[in-house]
């Protein structure tokens, strides 16, 4: 399924977004209270954009603090981190990350998803899954098209609400807390968990002013040439672009402008990030700069990914989740079929129909 066009809030007259681009980087401050509590009737937002329920309700995780926008701690250099990694740290970090999710290793939940179906009017997309989602670990969603594994992700920020004839059933819990609960708001929902779509639309402004919108929008202006350059950096982009920064970003090819939209989200830092086929429609040198970016991110961030890339899956996620039609029901939704260690769905999956999709028999 298509996703639909998305107009964030404050965005510039004709431009629309992702919802990554209005994620609260004060999330990350060691203080961050609650990020989805609707403000009380009547009240005002405070400049700092959190509300004095907000103020009072707080999610109980790991701090995090404010990185400088330089290398996320490596050593204050302005390129990725995964940059200077060698192949053989790259590899046994992926090894070592890899080992925790085989051996069980107990983290955080930082998505507990609880019997979630999804409709659209009559037609039912998901039906019944359950699923824990990690901090600090990639997860993939992988399957055949049109198996709700889209759907499924964009349930995770609200960004379904909008669609005609939505329902859902079920619970989805963030740190605990029902994204879907009444005293909800979808904007604080959507500021912490950001989402960057497999169409690009950037704004009709320069590129420089695309990816420094949102840290302008969120009071993050120190060092925000720093800033800019580590995004387009992170995202593959900025050899190509370093030369013109202030031209429009209408003019980028459209590899570049959804590499382009990836900085945005970069530039934010968002609690967790959510990828629609982020590389789609990236050269293999891209790609594999994207890839090395979210092995590196994931220390800090959760990051949930939609790929039809077996592949790709195999080489950056920790964990899988298949997704595949029922066919036992008349309507045929989505259903999650196997959610385990990425070396486990790949080599020994507990369903046929999982190792019949992983070995090509069908999809």
């Amino acid at each position: 399924m298509s996703s639909p066009t998305n107009t964030d809030i404050d965005a510039p007259a004709g431009a629309t977004t992702t919802a990554a681009t209005s994620t609260a980087a004060d999330a990350l401050a060691p203080d961050a209270p609650s990020p989805i509590e609707r403000a009380p009737a009547g009240s005002t937002r405070p400049a700092s954009g959190r509300t004095a329920v907000q103020r009072r309700v707080r999610i109980q995780t790991e701090p995090h603090t404010q990185p400088a926008p330089a290398g996320y701690g490596n050593g204050g250099s302005s390129a990725p981190a995964a940059a200077s990694d060698s192949p053989a740290t790259s590899h046994s970090r992926k090894l070592h990350a890899r080992a925790h999710a085989r051996e069980g290793h107990r983290r955080e939940a930082v998505f507990e998803v609880r019997e979630l179906s999804v409709s659209y009017g009559q037609k039912r997309a998901i039906a019944g899954v359950n699923m824990k989602i990690e901090r600090n670990l990639i997860t993939a969603f992988i399957g055949p098209s049109g198996c709700g594994k889209t759907t499924f992700l964009r349930s995770l920020n609200r960004m379904n609400d909008s669609v005609r004839g939505f329902s859902i059933s079920g619970q989805v819990l963030y740190h605990g807390h029902d994204l879907y609960g009444s005293d909800v708001d979808p904007v604080e929902v959507r500021r912490r968990i950001g989402m960057v779509f497999q169409r690009p639309n950037p704004f009709p402004k320069s590129i420089y002013d695309n990816v420094a919108w949102a840290p302008r929008n969120l009071k993050l202006k120190h060092d925000l040439d720093r800033r800019v350059e580590y995004a387009l950096r992170g995202a593959a982009l900025w050899d190509e672009v370093k030369d013109r920064l202030h031209q429009s970003a209408l003019g980028l090819s459209g590899g570049q402008q959804q590499r382009l939209c990836i900085a945005r989200a970069i530039a934010i830092e968002p609690d967790v990030l959510l990828l629609d086929e982020p590389a789609s429609a990236l050269d293999p040198i891209a790609t594999q700069s994207i890839e090395e970016l979210m092995h590196t991110l994931k220390h800090r961030y959760t990051i949930v990914i939609v790929t039809h890339n077996m592949q790709q899956a195999a080489r950056i996620a920790d964990r899988t989740a298949f997704f595949s039609l029922d066919p036992h029901s008349a309507d045929r939704p989505g259903v999650l079929v196997e959610h385990d260690a990425t070396e486990t769905i790949f080599t020994r999956p507990r369903d046929p129909r999982t190792s019949d999709y992983v070995t090509g028999r069908f999809g």
